[in-house]
């Protein structure tokens, strides 16, 4: 029979574990918010390389526009990646059609009714064709499409 000494430093080595677990997650959930910061800052400021090189010269050889379009692209597959992880983290998955967050356990958006893909189905490439995120830029500026972590 365990005496109580015992019992108690299972208790607390459980809670211990607890604690130690919930600091982790909060340190992994404040790194990727830093991490999206950035990326959404880089972003407004490729943009404005864009239309900085446009301005001074709108016969720019479109593949010079190309490489910063392609940085953006490039940059915004990264956020989403690390806004999966964080809401993996936060156990809820955001839809891919209005951007609404939803538990993990559901199979189809409780605001737009969309369904909803598995960690296995993800596809950036055809999220980026369907989400307005990628396919409207006035969007990425609006203020509707700011979001807190």
């Amino acid at each position: 029979m365990p005496n109580i000494f015992e019992t108690l430093g299972g208790v607390f080595d459980n809670a211990t574990r607890g604690v130690s677990e919930n600091a982790k997650n909060a340190a992994e959930v404040n790194n990727l918010k830093r991490k999206i910061l950035y990326e959404e800052e880089r972003i407004v400021e490729v943009f404005a390389d864009i239309g900085k090189k446009y301005y001074k010269n709108p016969d720019e050889d479109p593949a010079v526009l190309k490489v910063l379009c392609d940085d953006v692209d490039t940059r915004r597959k990264r956020i989403m990646q690390m806004r999966k992880e964080l809401n993996g983290i936060r156990g809820c998955k955001i839809c891919p059609k209005c951007d609404a967050e939803v538990d993990q356990k559901f199979q189809f958006c409780s605001v737009c009714g969309a369904k909803l893909l598995d960690d296995d189905e993800e596809d950036f490439g055809n999220q980026m064709e369907t989400n307005d995120y990628f396919t409207e830029s006035d969007s990425f500026f609006s203020a509707d499409s700011i979001k807190s972590y």
